[in-house]
Parts: structure tokens; sequence; C-alpha cells
């Protein structure tokens, strides 16, 4: 588990280097996805990995939103790049190389299951981000 969450970290962390993130703010973005992965791991044995999936993006957006507060930058440097580790980039991949190879069962449910990962991670967001509205709403 150890190993995962730090390369979980560094892939994070390099990821936003894509996107000309500040220097200061990587290691940041590292530990947005370190978290995110930790309860991914935490809970995929015991849930489905999407129930699992969305929690994780829940976390990683709550994170993120206390690292824009704090740092004072825009919340997307660091949510896109703590969605990294969780993004099933490898089962899209997957589907599609089925359908190429005319095996279309197995490509629909590894289709279905990434469409289903993806949706998870975008109501993760969306949700950490209106929690996070109504949470200052109620402290003002």
């Amino acid at each position: 588990m150890i190993v995962q969450l730090i390369t979980s970290f560094i892939a994070s962390a390099t990821f936003c280097i894509l996107f000309n993130t500040p220097k200061r703010m990587l290691f940041q973005c590292g530990l947005a996805g370190m978290l995110g992965w930790m309860v991914f791991l935490l809970l995929d044995p015991e849930w489905k990995s999407v129930v699992a999936t969305f929690f994780a993006t829940v976390v990683v957006g709550a994170v993120s939103q206390i690292f824009a507060r704090s740092f004072k930058t825009p919340v997307i440097i660091f949510s896109v790049g703590g969605i990294i580790p969780l993004v099933p980039g490898g089962l899209a991949y997957d589907a599609m190389r089925r359908f190429i190879e005319d095996d279309y069962n197995t490509a629909l449910e590894a289709a279905v299951q990434a469409f289903l990962l993806s949706g998870a991670i975008a109501t993760g967001l969306v949700l950490s981000e209106v929690l996070g509205q109504m949470f200052r709403r109620g402290r003002k």
C-alpha cells in the first residue's frame, strides 16, 4: 500500500507539471492525489469500485477546496491533479481494444465500468463543490 501511495503522489504531482502548475503547488497536488488514492484503496475491498471512486473523489474535492482557500489559487489546480490516479484510462483502453478484437461482450462490460467510474468522478467533484459552498454560506 505504501508503494501505491508514493506512486500516486508522484503521478499526481508530475501530471500537474503538464498544466503549468506553479512549482510551489506541486506538493499539494501530489498530496491531494495520494489522499484520494488512499481512500479508494481503503474502501475498494469492502465496497464496489464505483462507490469507492465516488467517495475518494469527494475527498479529493474537499482537500482541493481547502488547499485553494489556503493558498489563494483556483480549485481546479488541485482537483485535476488529485483525480489522476482515479481516472479509468486503462479500463477505457481495454474496452476499445476488445471492440477492435471483436470481443463485444467483454468490451461492453469494460466500457460500462469505465463510464460508471467516470460518472462517479464527475459526481464526486460536483458534490464536494456544492458542500463547500453550503459550508461557506453557513459560516457567514
